[in-house]
């Protein structure tokens, strides 16, 4: 037996980016390819995060502290969380702002990583102490930082690709 079409009307973009940002901060971006995804027309996502930027319910600004916040406290480094903002499409400048504005301790939130997957034991040797080093810089730690905390040779060069 074939199923009728549902007669439910189509949810306008605006609501369903609404719902969307009920869940969790979104970026302008983000919400625009959710809503092409789901068939919405250019004009009327954009319209749609137009307005709801207008009301205030999305916010770039505001997704980008929550997303520092929450990527610290997963602890990741300022590298990694850089280019996630970056791919969210925010510009250099409002990264370099955030980042600033959130005055992480990245010195720190390296030792607690190191702390939490290696515990306190320092390390017996030159090979776990470049393991180390490695787990950091996979975790977006700037060379400076991991050479700081672990007392290894880094090279810098990874620093200049972000």
């Amino acid at each position: 037996m074939p199923r009728e079409p549902d007669d439910k009307p189509k949810t306008s973009a605006y609501d369903r980016a609404l719902g969307l940002l009920a869940r969790r901060e979104h970026s302008r971006r983000e919400l625009k390819l959710k809503l092409k995804q789901k068939g919405y027309e250019g004009g009327e996502a954009g319209e749609a995060i137009d307005r709801l930027g207008e009301q205030r319910y999305q916010d770039d600004e505001r997704f980008a502290h929550s997303l520092v916040r929450s990527r610290v406290a997963q602890g990741y480094g300022p590298m990694r969380v850089r280019a996630e903002l970056k791919s969210h499409g925010l510009s250099d400048a409002r990264i370099r702002a955030v980042l600033e504005e959130e005055a992480v301790d990245w010195d720190a939130s390296a030792l607690a990583q190191l702390r939490r997957r290696f515990g306190g034991k320092s390390p017996p040797d030159h090979a776990e102490k470049a393991r180390r080093a490695q787990f950091l810089l996979r975790r977006g730690f700037p060379a400076a930082t991991v050479r700081s905390v672990t007392h290894a040779d880094v090279d810098d060069a990874a620093d200049d690709e972000a």
